[in-house]
């Protein structure tokens, strides 16, 4: 009789009750099936947004509490209030602005590139790129990037041989069959900056006098390099480390086994041998000298490089089509051809 007489009052209320009034309650009965419907019997998933829309409610619907099945009316009041602090937390924000992502980027990415700059550093190169910020802001992102002291990173390989490419050479040795089974010794002499085959002879017995005549003829009057790169092979004795040291160059030896550390060397007497040797028999000694002789004219004024962004040691000048058309000049007997542009 009770739950009769309390549906009956219910009706004439909610005919009496406004329209807004009414959608309001029957928003608010909703919602609270909904999370009935999704949640399990222990505990009550509530989110953010349900706790956002009772706060609403109570804001702009003075019946709320009459809806409540879920919750007491002291837990909307605290997440109204609650919401009524971040409201005007966010509307009040005072202070520096924040600083922007691509700031941040550029911050990490100059600190890691650059293990010795310090913010003021920093902050100048940032100022040259047209960004404005505080030094003071950047010297607080850097905190974080870097907890601790800044300790030098040592120097790798990759780094000394980029730093030195102008004054380092790299040598070696590799050989090529005869038609008569006999075996020639190919000495050569790269410069690392620009990847140019400086220097190559051929021999039988490649003795350490003979090698370091060889360095002395790729080297002429004061145009020898600082640091040369060469390999433990048991053929550089004594008097090839002397005579090199009197040229005022210093030797490199890479260490047992590690045929990467002259990896440039290596790369050129394998393009040597795949481009040319590997596609010919060699006659006799004088035939080998005549192929490697045309074989560095080819590797460095015609072959272009990726590392030389697609041009050749020795620079190979852009040819517009108005220089008239393409014509193509054989190398090594035809194996491979230089294109260039010449008037008809």
């Amino acid at each position: 009789m009770l739950t009769v007489v309390r549906l009956l009052l219910g009706s004439l209320v909610a005919f009496a009750a406004s329209r807004a009034e009414l959608a309001a309650e029957i928003l608010a009965l909703r919602h609270q099936l909904a999370v009935l419907e999704r949640s399990s019997p222990a505990r009550l998933p509530l989110t953010c947004w349900d706790r956002a829309l009772w706060a609403f409610l109570l804001r702009h619907w003075s019946g709320w509490k009459d809806s409540l099945v879920l919750v007491k009316p002291d837990t909307v009041i605290a997440w109204h209030r609650r919401a009524f602090r971040l409201f005007w937390r966010r509307k009040s924000l005072a202070g520096r602005p924040t600083t922007g992502a691509e700031i941040r980027r550029l911050v990490r990415q100059m600190a890691e590139e650059n293990p010795t700059w310090g913010s003021p550093r920093i902050h100048g190169e940032l100022l040259k790129l047209g960004y404005v910020v505080a030094e003071r802001t950047v010297s607080r992102y850097l905190a974080r990037i870097r907890p601790g002291p800044i300790k030098p990173r040592p120097q790798t390989w990759a780094t000394f041989l980029k730093n030195h490419a102008r004054d380092i050479v790299a040598a070696d040795l590799f050989v090529v069959p005869t038609i008569r089974f006999q075996v020639f010794y190919i000495f050569i002499i790269l410069g690392l900056e620009r990847r140019r085959l400086i220097f190559g002879n051929v021999t039988t017995n490649p003795t350490a006098e003979w090698l370091a005549q060889q360095v002395v003829n790729a080297f002429p009057w004061d145009t020898a390099p600082r640091f040369l790169i060469r390999d433990r092979d048991t053929a550089y004795g004594l008097a090839f480390s002397a005579r090199v040291r009197g040229l005022g160059i210093r030797e490199i030896r890479t260490a047992v086994r590690a045929p990467q550390m002259n990896a440039f060397a290596e790369r050129v007497i394998g393009t040597l041998r795949r481009k040319c040797f590997d596609h010919l028999i060699v006659l006799n000694q004088r035939h080998a000298q005549r192929l490697l002789r045309e074989s560095r004219a080819w590797y460095n004024q015609d072959r272009v490089h990726l590392a030389l962004g697609k041009d050749a040691p020795e620079h190979r000048p852009t040819e517009p089509p108005a220089l008239g058309n393409v014509v193509a000049l054989p190398r090594l007997g035809g194996l491979h051809h230089r294109y260039c542009r010449r008037a008809a």
